[in-house]
């Protein structure tokens, strides 16, 4: 049994059931600075150990693995740290700030030995699964193109999010299209587009309503084209990939709720697009942890704590993440994605920005794979 401790607990409270019931995992310990919400949580879910300093988290010898799901700002320290001390690492998006501290965390992972994993939620979404399982028995053919999009109006949220630039938090949609036939980004152009509120550009010093960014995978004829915006531009909330064959190809839905569509060759003309209905793959979970691909957050006692549900979200994802994380734990395997892949990921929005401000400069990715 794995002894986990969840850091940050807005959504991190999400997997605590999760955690609860999985069949090689103990949710043994929370941890949080306010400590009125701290023994909130702790209280409604029975978990007794309760931390409001990390370091002291840390420095429990009973931890085997932290969970963090803290501000984005404290990402790579926190990771950093947990390495450091021993610990498995589960983080959610994106890894990192900066490609140094990508690297940071890469090299902190194969010198400490432990297993690092970036929680992206897209590539265990039932809708990677439904395209992965297309891609794995042919269906797709030959793979000719990837494209992705992530757009969300984030207007009133609090903290770190007021004015960021669209490409630092690109992972959404670089996972995806970097992850389904496990490519290596190699370097990426980007083009910023229109322009948000003064007082919003003026924060970390970016113009840009829209960044759209090429990327080329190495040793690989393909290439992705991606595009991400936060404020400032009129659309739903849509976290989108799509994927181009030579047999079938799969487009995402304009509209949440609609259904997304696969494209067939060589078909009539009018019979080539056809809707789709993607199925849920809790089938390849611990029978125990299946209900969570589409139910929120309940206690032991399946009592709904409303302040906790955020719904299945995510495609269904969370299960399937905490899953793959523990399996490669008990396993003593590399988890997807590993730190090199999460390092690549992170740094093709983080050097996509800053394409955009050198007006769509190619700019190579370092080499993560040490």
């Amino acid at each position: 049994m794995i002894n986990i401790a969840i850091v940050g607990l807005g959504f991190g409270a999400e997997f605590i059931p999760i955690y609860q019931r999985h069949p090689q995992t103990n949710m043994y310990a929370i941890c949080q600075r306010n400590v009125e919400n701290l023994n909130k949580i702790g209280d409604a879910f029975g978990i007794e150990k309760r931390y409001t300093n990390y370091d002291e988290l840390l420095a429990d010898p009973a931890v085997d693995a932290v969970h963090i799901n803290s501000p984005i700002p404290n990402h790579a320290e926190q990771s950093l740290k947990a390495l450091r001390a021993g610990k498995h690492v589960a983080c959610t998006v994106p890894m990192a700030t900066t490609v140094e501290e990508c690297m940071e965390i890469v090299k902190a992972c194969k010198e400490s030995g432990k297993k690092y994993m970036m929680m992206e939620t897209v590539v265990y979404s039932r809708e990677f699964l439904f395209v992965k399982e297309l891609y794995e028995t042919g269906e797709l053919g030959k793979v000719q193109f990837l494209k992705a999009s992530h757009q969300q109006d984030m207007d009133g949220w609090p903290d770190y999010w007021p004015g960021l630039p669209p490409m630092h938090y690109a992972t959404h949609c670089v996972g995806p299209v970097a992850g389904l036939l496990k490519l290596e980004a190699e370097y990426v152009s980007c083009f910023g587009s229109g322009t948000i509120r003064e007082e919003l550009a003026k924060i970390h010093n970016s113009p840009f309503a829209v960044e759209s960014a090429h990327i080329k995978f190495k040793n690989s004829d393909l290439a992705a084209y991606v595009y991400r915006s936060l404020f400032d531009v009129a659309r739903q909330y849509r976290e989108s990939f799509e994927v181009y064959g030579d047999k079938k190809s799969f487009e995402w839905q304009l509209i949440e709720d609609e259904q997304p569509v696969i494209h067939t060759a060589k078909k009539p003309e009018p019979e080539i697009p056809e809707k789709v209905t993607v199925p849920d793959y809790a089938r390849l979970l611990p029978e125990v942890v299946q209900r969570f691909t589409t139910r929120g957050v309940y206690d032991a006692d399946e009592q709904q704590h409303l302040s906790f549900t955020q719904g299945g979200g995510h495609g269904g994802s969370h299960p399937h993440m905490v899953h793959e994380f523990v399996s490669a734990i008990v396993e003593d395997r590399d988890p997807f994605p590993n730190a090199a892949q999460s390092a690549n990921w992170t740094s093709v929005g983080i050097l996509a920005h800053e394409s955009a401000l050198r007006g769509g400069e190619i700019i190579k990715l370092p080499n993560f794979t040490i």
